[in-house]
């Protein structure tokens, strides 16, 4: 059952900050969610975020919720990893807790806890369902970093669950970056071959949600300090490119990785996801 611990009322809607048991992860699980005035049912958007991050991270930070209003659209943020006492963690800021990376660990110690796709896709869904009344058939993802690589990711591997997909900076190819190597050898194990199925870029490539999405966005900062080492948008580009996916790739000058370049475009996101998710 999920728990209301906190609300606001913003731009005539609410923002709730909540807590549920999770069956994927065997722990509790924290999320804030944007409802907007109405009846619904809403179309909504998941925020999956990046490294380090929290629930609160894109609440507090974003600026999201006017335009949400606006839109009529429901936001979901949830956390990064679970947490808690007993749960693996890493004195790294790039793996275990706030790392999760939005796969289903398989090694130890993470693989107790660390399923942070199965959270995200089953547990999280339902969770939200009993705070805002939703549409399940319309309902988008985006996230920044690691969370742009979440919402690639499972947005091509669950397209049953998305109807529409955007990112900021995301980690397009983690197979082919030092954060994805270093995260999927730990939570996966060493045999790359299984880490193919976590790389959206080789998802891409490999034809994964093939037609399900007319078009996808990405927003990236020229002044992003991890723009050619971790990031490389244009392999995501290229394989969307190799099986015909128009995508829309935004470089946006002197931006870089943080919250300010996010606020500074959340709202065409918003609007975006909201044109796409019409009944």
């Amino acid at each position: 059952m999920t728990e209301i611990l906190q609300q606001h009322r913003v731009h005539g809607g609410t923002l709730s900050y909540c807590r549920h048991p999770s069956a994927a992860t065997g722990t509790a699980m924290r999320f804030s969610i944007f409802t907007p005035g109405g009846e619904g049912p809403f179309p909504s958007l998941v925020w999956l975020s990046g490294l380090t991050c929290t629930e609160d991270n894109f609440t507090t930070k974003a600026g999201a919720y006017r335009a949400a209003a606006e839109a009529g659209l429901v936001i979901i943020a949830p956390d990064t990893s679970p947490r808690g006492e007993g749960v693996a963690d890493d004195p790294a800021y790039d793996l275990g807790q706030g790392a999760g990376f939005y796969v289903d660990a398989t090694e130890a110690p993470w693989a107790p806890h660390f399923r942070m796709e199965t959270y995200i896709t089953v547990d999280l869904l339902a969770a939200a369902a009993e705070v805002a009344p939703l549409d399940p058939a319309r309902r988008g993802v985006s996230g920044h970093s690691m969370g742009g690589h979440g919402a690639l990711t499972l947005a091509l591997r669950h397209p049953e669950l998305f109807q529409s997909v955007s990112a900021f900076a995301p980690i397009v190819s983690p197979t082919r970056c030092p954060w994805g190597e270093k995260a999927f050898t730990a939570y996966l194990g060493a045999d790359r071959a299984l880490w193919r199925a976590h790389d959206a870029a080789l998802l891409m490539a490999g034809g994964a949600a093939r037609g399900a999405y007319d078009d996808l966005l990405i927003d990236q900062g020229t002044a992003d300090n991890f723009l050619e080492g971790q990031l490389k948008p244009q392999l995501f580009v290229e394989a969307c490119a190799a099986v015909g996916q128009k995508v829309t790739l935004r470089m946006r000058a002197g931006y870089d990785h943080s919250y300010f370049f996010m606020a500074s475009f959340i709202a065409d996101h918003v609007a975006w996801h909201a044109q796409r998710l019409k009944p």
